[in-house]
């Protein structure tokens, strides 16, 4: 008497492997579970696609049709973002995250509503959204049919199916190119510019407040007093005048040193050669400089340069405590090369001081790049690394 088919238990049936399940791997079981799950989201995601477009398009002849379209090309980022994270959970792929949408300076609501009706992000999250439907359709009949009926090839068609899935969310869920991330970074760029220049004009403005125009006010105050005392005290009046011109020439001083720290006349007139090795005399460890450079650069990066090298080597002459530093500037085909050493006691750290960072992101803000290597005892290495274009290049470009 043959026993039951239900009696013989797993290892009675040749014919049917049960335990062929459990021989999945983790990484296979979750291909499957997004290949199912692609269905009932596709159909969510379809939806709201359809909806979206077809009542903001009914409405576009109304004052409401194109700020609901804004606002539904919003909503599709946020279901962009939502299939990233389970693309990333349940096939292992990390999809880099478009850059958020910028938010326009000036311009009120109508420039707000055009960059949100140009968003691509949003597009693409929409066009994600309305060709999920039938994939969505096939991939889930394969699974099922597959795990019921065609259960050996269950793990080749899941992982085969998974690839496409994983290219369809790399094409349209993923940056389209490197200028939506460039753009974040740009954002963030200008902001450090322009809080690097808010911060130069409040200490011009302290400086002009505290120094030369209170020496001016007390300059005019003085000359007023002389005055008075011209005619009947001509020996104080011109002891007061004696000390007035003392005044002015300390004010005059004062704006020359001012105008220095703005844009030094000798950077102007004669480069980075001459101007670097001004400020080289002044520190107070001595410094060897070399300079090879074939042109100048531009006025921008020549700036930026010469100022490197001057917090720098002030970094130099107040934490050092070094006995020789060498300020290496050179050429490279697309990059300005600068390198400071010296053999102090080390330690300096970006993240703990300011002008150092600040160093960081005034060089960030044109791709420069600021390396820092100084160990406790020393010796301290630092290299800036700036974009090169040369003052032909940029009168070429302008023509």
């Amino acid at each position: 008497m043959t026993a039951p088919a239900s009696a013989a238990g797993p290892a009675g049936d040749p014919g049917r492997p049960p335990s062929a399940r459990l021989a999945f791997d983790a990484y296979t079981w979750k291909e499957i579970a997004h290949l199912l799950l692609n269905l009932p989201l596709a159909v969510v995601g379809f939806v709201y696609a359809v909806t979206v477009l077809s009542v903001s398009g009914g409405l576009t002849v109304t004052v409401l049709g194109l700020p609901l379209l804004a606002g539904s090309l919003l909503g599709a980022r946020l279901l962009g973002k939502l299939e990233r994270a389970r693309v990333r959970v349940l096939l292992g792929v990390r999809v880099p995250e478009p850059s958020p949408l910028p938010l326009a300076r000036g311009g009120g609501v109508v420039r707000r509503l055009w960059q949100a009706l140009r968003d691509p992000v949003g597009w693409r999250s929409l066009l994600y959204c309305l060709i999920r439907l039938p994939w969505g359709v096939l991939t889930f009949t394969t699974m099922l049919v597959s795990f019921f009926v065609l259960w050996p090839l269950l793990g080749h068609l899941a992982r085969g199916l998974a690839n496409v899935d994983r290219a369809l969310a790399r094409a349209l869920l993923a940056p389209s190119d490197e200028l939506e991330r460039r753009i974040a970074e740009l954002e963030s760029d200008r902001g450090v510019v322009v809080d690097t220049a808010a911060a130069d004009l409040r200490r011009i403005e302290r400086d002009l407040h505290d120094g030369a125009q209170a020496r001016l006010v007390n300059l005019a105050m003085g000359l007023g007093l002389a005055k008075e005392k011209l005619h009947h005290d001509p020996e104080t009046a011109a002891r007061m005048v004696e000390e007035a011109h003392g005044e002015v020439k300390t004010a005059l001083k004062e704006l020359r040193d001012l105008a220095r720290g703005i844009h030094p006349a000798i950077l102007t007139d004669r480069g980075l050669d001459a101007a670097l090795s001004h400020i080289a005399t002044r520190c107070t460890v001595p410094v060897t400089l070399t300079v090879d450079l074939p042109t100048r650069p531009t006025p921008a990066i020549e700036g930026i340069t010469y100022y490197t090298a001057s917090e720098l080597l002030q970094n130099i002459s107040k934490h050092s405590h070094a006995h020789h530093a060498t300020l290496d500037l050179w050429h490279t085909p697309h990059h300005l090369m600068l390198q400071i050493r010296d053999d102090g006691i080390g330690g300096a750290d970006p993240a703990h001081g300011s002008g150092l960072a600040g160093l960081v992101e005034r060089l960030g803000a044109v791709d420069g790049v600021f390396v820092v290597d100084s160990p406790p005892g020393g010796p301290t290495v630092i290299t800036a690394e700036l974009p090169w274009r040369d003052r032909a290049d940029e009168h070429h470009a302008g023509r």
